[in-house]
């Protein structure tokens, strides 16, 4: 029996918005319920913040390398960040779509747009901060960047954030765990998509056609 292709969803944010907390609180609760979901990892060019690891929370590679996966076009998407280049390696994100696991890009606008430039029903959801204060307290409180930094993280959050519309649905993440829900059932809704229950509607509808050409209605 052929596996069922997993959905593909972006969620994207201003640095600081809590995407990536929403994404990973969202699979753990997939996978309580058995279903198969992947956090795609990004190759970058930045350094590793403190805490962060190789190979779970990014890529840490060097500019030549980036270049070379460019050159190969093995990424689905890249930007430049910041100063920083991030990219979706294709094969990860084809290879899990392939074994029906739900695959989540915590991707910003620019590289969202290459995403659906390529797959067109990839499921996009922006998530908002609350307000411009609660933004800069969330960045100020990571205590990673200077204060021109954040300042630059901030004009960037606007432009970014005034591209909403070209998402599917905008989430404000004021409170963790009702943007939770929202993520969640956005997932839910996404499978439930008319191309994706064409064959269990084709069916359904083979059955009434049958039954009407049958005259099965005139049966006790």
């Amino acid at each position: 029996m052929a596996v069922a292709r997993g959905e593909l969803f972006i969620v994207a944010s201003p640095s600081g918005g809590g995407k990536t907390t929403l994404i990973k609180r969202v699979i753990a609760m997939l996978a309580g319920e058995g279903g198969l979901a992947h956090f795609s990892v990004s190759h970058t060019t930045r350094r590793p913040r403190p805490g962060e690891q190789d190979g779970i929370d990014y890529f840490f590679v060097d500019k030549p390398t980036f270049s070379g996966m460019i050159e190969r076009r093995e990424f689905l998407e890249y930007a430049e960040v910041h100063g920083n280049l991030y990219g979706t390696s294709r094969e990860e994100v084809e290879k899990n779509l392939a074994r029906g696991c739900d695959v989540f890009l915590d991707i910003d606008v620019q590289g969202a747009r290459q995403v659906r430039a390529s797959v067109p029903d990839v499921v996009k959801v922006f998530v908002f901060p609350p307000s411009y204060e609660e933004l800069l307290r969330r960045l100020k409180a990571r205590g990673q960047d200077s204060a021109d930094a954040i300042a630059l993280r901030m004009q960037n959050a606007l432009r970014e954030m005034q591209e909403y519309a070209e998402f599917d649905y905008v989430i404000i993440n004021n409170r963790l765990e009702e943007a939770t829900r929202a993520l969640a059932g956005i997932v839910a809704s996404a499978r439930i998509r008319p191309f994706r229950m064409r064959v269990a509607v084709e069916k359904i509808l083979e059955g009434f056609a049958s039954g009407l050409k049958e005259g099965r209605w005139q049966s006790r």
